[in-house]
């Protein structure tokens, strides 16, 4: 591991009054100004030339174990340890909707043996509280892009409402709002939500549940007329026929759900909510090493067993460079950051 200048151990230079040992003196001098300075140039590419060196590696996930979240890491930390010969310890840090894990990453050494992987609410709670323990846009390094696994806009089986216009439509004819239910207050389905009242001007109001199950059920039992949920929990039961998809909230068509349209193709062009699970690690950890770890996500996102995995599970995987990752997190602090204000969207 690459330590720097040790400020405590300097070298002992004895100065004598003798002439040629000043100018001895003057040249080990530079050389090891030359030396220090060679080394202070590149500190990444040292450290990264040693790591992981056979170290085990952390990955803190800020949720509970079992979750989506949860198995994505999984899936990554074994072929993570794989390609780099070392074991990678996958720790479950959950509370604060994913501030308390979030926040020890934050304090770690830039080594690369730290590293956190998290969903959308990593981008959605600065918005929703301001205070947080640490600043998304500068105290992490943005690696990677793991999956992308949208919402979906669901109505219950015997509904009369077929597509996003319908809904819409309906919604506007109902006093005091349509509910929909979600499975937390600031959450990327809520947030979908929200989105989707603003563009297509729906008259909607949240109703929020512990949980997605919670919300099925009622869904599943019409005791609520709608739901935005994320993909993955509702994939067994759009299958099962228990739920009807109107629409799912991303850019483009899950290829597990091929007849159902996007919302952006429904009417509303302008229209994307898209969530997503990522990979990070502390700020400043070196180029080389956040460039090997974004080679081996997106490898390992893209094997034929993994896609398979993340369409069963209505997800699919991503190809985000590192700077790519970082435009597209900064961007998405922004547009929650918007809708949340225009919204007026709180936690109690």
């Amino acid at each position: 591991m690459y330590r720097g200048f040790d400020k405590y151990n300097k070298p002992e230079i004895s100065v004598s009054d003798k002439q040629p040992h000043r100018i001895t003196l003057g040249r080990n001098l530079a050389a090891l100004i030359i030396c220090g300075s060679s080394a202070l140039l590149a500190p990444g590419v040292a450290a990264a030339a040693d790591w992981p060196g056979g170290k085990p590696i952390t990955i803190v996930v800020p949720f509970s174990p079992g979750g989506f979240t949860d198995l994505v890491a999984r899936r990554f930390a074994q072929d993570l340890g794989n390609e780099l010969k070392t074991t990678i310890v996958v720790q479950n840090k959950p509370g604060a909707s994913g501030q308390i894990g979030t926040a020890l990453i934050a304090r770690e050494k830039p080594d690369g043996y730290n590293l956190l992987v998290t969903a959308t609410q990593h981008v959605i709670y600065p918005g929703l509280q301001p205070n947080l323990p640490y600043d998304p846009k500068k105290s992490f390094s943005n690696v990677a892009i793991l999956a992308y696994a949208p919402n979906v806009l669901l109505v219950p089986a015997k509904s009369p409402i077929f597509n996003a216009k319908e809904f819409t439509a309906y919604a506007n004819k109902q006093p005091g709002g349509l509910a929909f239910g979600s499975s937390s207050v600031g959450g990327s389905a809520h947030m979908s939500g929200e989105l989707y009242k603003m563009v297509a001007s729906a008259n909607l109001r949240h109703i929020p549940y512990k949980g997605a199950a919670p919300a099925v059920t009622d869904l599943i039992g019409a005791q609520i007329p709608a739901a935005f949920l994320d993909a993955t929990s509702a994939a067994a039961f759009i299958r099962s026929g228990d739920v009807k998809a109107l629409a799912v909230t991303s850019k483009d068509r899950l290829p597990s759900l091929p007849d159902v349209p996007t919302v952006a193709e429904s009417g509303y062009p302008s229209y994307e909510s898209q969530a997503w699970i990522g990979l990070f690690g502390p700020a400043d950890m070196p180029t080389p090493i956040v460039q090997k770890l974004n080679q081996i996500a997106i490898d390992s996102a893209n094997t034929v067993a993994n896609v398979k995995w993340l369409n069963d599970n209505n997800a699919t995987p991503a190809k985000l460079a590192p700077a790519q990752v970082t435009g597209f997190v900064d961007a998405e602090l922004d547009k929650w950051k918007t809708v949340i204000e225009q919204a007026h969207v709180t936690v109690q």
